[in-house]
């Protein structure tokens, strides 16, 4: 492929790119500041972290009428916010949630977002579904 056909695919690529204005980052930093969260590292569009976060804080929000006065665990906030992107956004997300962790994963494109909330760390991320070749 020649420079020119390689520039002007790069060129269209760039085109689809949603670009995020500086008003939606400031209310996506409000909304943090708000809710206790810190953006450790980002490469999601700012409507789908706002989605995140506030979804994370209702989990974590005690139900005043439940009479046991308990919080999720890790693992159940993960499979619940697995579940709200897997049906908003399509499979397959995949969610880590917890105090301490190591990761190294691949994400697709727009598609992770790594944060904490009060004293827990949420790694969330996309990847593309494919048949297994054998």
């Amino acid at each position: 492929m020649d420079k020119t056909a390689t520039d002007t695919t790069t060129a269209a690529k760039a085109t689809k790119i949603k670009r995020t204005s500086s008003s939606e980052v400031m209310k996506l930093a409000t909304l943090a500041v708000e809710l206790n969260i810190t953006v450790r590292s980002s490469n999601m569009h700012v409507t789908m972290q706002e989605k995140a976060f506030i979804f994370t804080r209702k989990l974590l929000t005690v139900n005043k009428s439940n009479t046991k006065n308990t919080k999720p665990t890790p693992t159940q906030i993960a499979l619940a916010i697995k579940k709200e992107f897997d049906a908003s956004y399509g499979p397959a997300w995949h969610c880590i949630v917890g105090k301490s962790f190591g990761s190294f994963v691949t994400h697709s494109p727009g598609g992770f977002l790594y944060f904490s909330i009060d004293n827990l760390y949420l790694l969330l991320f996309k990847t593309e579904v494919q048949p297994v070749i054998q």
